[in-house]
């Protein structure tokens, strides 16, 4: 198989967190994130005053979810290579991938419909906006599945050389564990477990983060060790 595509494939990962650093430094209006117990006219006025920031990381985030596609093709591509997996993992890993970053453009443009016409009434824009970061930290089934059928394609892994290193699969797990408080944004509007709180919100970016990082990284030595193997078998 050749590998050249997978590599450039890869090298989008770097933009992505290029880019929501960017979003961070430049349109910072979502940091700290808004407290679920504003009220409908808080949450008004806080759109009305800060259209542009909003709209710059509506824009930003929906070329984020775009750049991380390919990182994870790839990570498809590396499962489908094992062998002694069933193929079952990759479909669900894509599905449920799929469904993960169809959510996360929702509430990217959920915010993006908010701030379009700020003049709403405030009840829609504060409709809006509770769609908008349930979309964004609530739904974490998909992503933990999705892990999990990675972490099961490596464990099944029999090979006396395999694709992966069993840590990678550990690693995966541990993510998957640490995303699932989040699912319970919906029970809470304060404390750690609401949508900003230090669980749903800030640990879940510094993990999602460092997922990110860590796997673009266990990619490029897969990819590049398998397009050596290639060439020592041609």
């Amino acid at each position: 198989m050749n590998t050249r595509g997978q590599r450039i494939l890869l090298w989008t990962a770097p933009p992505a967190m290029a880019l929501f650093v960017l979003a961070y430094l430049v349109f910072p209006v979502f940091w700290p994130p808004l407290s679920p117990t504003m009220t409908p006219e808080e949450v008004a006025a806080f759109f009305h005053d800060n259209t542009t920031g909003i709209l710059g990381v509506v824009i930003l985030c929906n070329l984020i979810a775009a750049t991380l596609v390919p990182l994870f093709a790839v990570t498809a591509v590396q499962i489908s290579r094992v062998a002694t997996s069933s193929s079952v993992f990759t479909y669900a890993y894509i599905i449920c991938v799929g469904v993960g970053l169809t959510a996360f453009i929702l509430a990217d443009y959920c915010w993006g419909v908010a701030a379009y016409r700020p003049d709403r009434d405030p009840q829609l824009i504060s409709l809006l906006n509770d769609m908008a970061w349930f979309f964004f930290i609530a739904p974490v089934g998909t992503i933990i599945v999705q892990n999990l059928c990675f972490a099961l394609s490596v464990y099944l892994d029999e090979r006396p050389d395999p694709i992966f290193p069993r840590w990678v699969a550990h690693f995966n797990i541990a993510v998957a564990a640490l995303l699932i408080p989040s699912a319970f944004t919906v029970l809470y509007k304060s404390g750690p477990l609401a949508w900003n709180g230090a669980v749903s919100f800030t640990l879940r970016l510094i993990v999602f983060a460092g997922y990110i990082v860590v796997m673009f990284l266990v990619l490029l030595r897969t990819v590049n060790r398998q397009g050596s193997d290639r060439a020592v078998l041609a």
